[in-house]
């Protein structure tokens, strides 16, 4: 695990899941978190848990389609700190599985506007902080399905292969700086999206929650020197994207 005493990590989604365990995992390393989510009840189980383990947390309950309320957020973290070294964009939602036609417009838009839109209004608000660091680390929790476009899947995976595009655009745009952007693969995990996914999977049979935070926050250290790849937690190794024609 890295030592990062003295560093500043947002976290969105942070109330519970794989959000929850990577802010967790963060403040055992030493970071400061800040935790943001739309659970007021998860945050608060959350900074008791950090606590109780020696570390600390700003809670920061929002809801990510209130995008007015990102942009402030960014204004926050620089008046009180200035910088920011880690930021994990891990909230998303599924929407419904189902055939393209068949979906919601009110749906289909919703889960843009959480998986994508508020991501990119993140990255916009925190990206001048995250350049001040000399350890800057972002890590975008993307999907298998982005890539496999798995059949009435449609929504999460255009959404999540989004997330994908916009991290490799911005990488190649932070290359010169100290910032080091990733797209990660978490693989099926027990969560309560997969639950709702998968309800007739055991999820005895999926990797636990913390046992991809802890892999995540490794990627907070030092040791990660390359930008605009994808993590693959199943294969635990950076996978390269096909070059351009």
């Amino acid at each position: 695990m890295p030592d990062l005493n003295g560093r500043i990590a947002v976290v969105t989604g942070a109330s519970r899941g794989i959000g929850y365990h990577t802010a967790l995992e963060l403040a055992k390393a030493g970071a400061h978190v800040v935790a943001v989510a739309r659970t007021t009840g998860g945050l608060e189980e959350l900074d008791d848990e950090i606590q109780a383990a020696g570390g600390a947390a700003t809670l920061v309950p929002m809801d990510l389609t209130a995008m007015d309320a990102i942009d402030r957020l960014g204004a926050a973290i620089f008046e009180r700190w200035g910088t920011l070294d880690i930021f994990v964009a891990n909230a998303g939602i599924l929407g419904v599985i189902s055939p393209v036609g068949h979906i919601e417009a009110k749906v289909f838009e919703q889960v843009m506007n959480v998986n994508v839109t508020a991501t990119w209004r993140m990255i916009r608000t925190l990206e001048p902080l995250l350049a001040k660091s000399d350890q800057g680390r972002a890590l975008l929790l993307s999907s298998g399905v982005a890539n496999s476009c798995k059949p009435f899947w449609s929504a999460y995976a255009a959404s999540k292969a989004a997330v994908e595009c916009i991290g490799r655009v911005w990488a190649a745009e932070t290359q010169r700086l100290p910032l080091r952007v990733v797209n990660v693969n978490p693989g099926a995990t027990r969560t309560r999206m997969r639950a709702q996914a998968m309800p007739g999977e055991d999820p005895e049979t999926l990797p636990h929650p913390s046992d991809v935070a802890r892999k995540l926050v490794t990627l907070c250290g030092p040791e990660l020197t390359t930008t605009g790849l994808l993590y693959d937690f199943r294969q635990d190794r950076m996978l390269s994207y096909h070059a351009p024609d």
